[in-house]
């Protein structure tokens, strides 16, 4: 299970996604991406399910 918080990068809010505790590359957005993720959520479930190999 993945790790979620949030911080703050130049005044502007940011939610960090972890792997781990130990994860030294979280993947971090701010609100302008994640509503582009959001809008986009089904290509992104399909790209996944198309090259997901796990």
């Amino acid at each position: 299970m993945s790790i979620v918080s949030e911080s703050e990068f130049k005044g502007n809010k940011m939610i960090v996604l972890k792997n781990s505790e130990e994860d030294q590359f979280p993947f971090q957005f701010g609100v302008k991406k994640a509503k582009l993720i959001l809008e986009n959520i089904d290509a992104i479930k399909a790209f996944v399910e198309k090259y997901d190999r796990a």
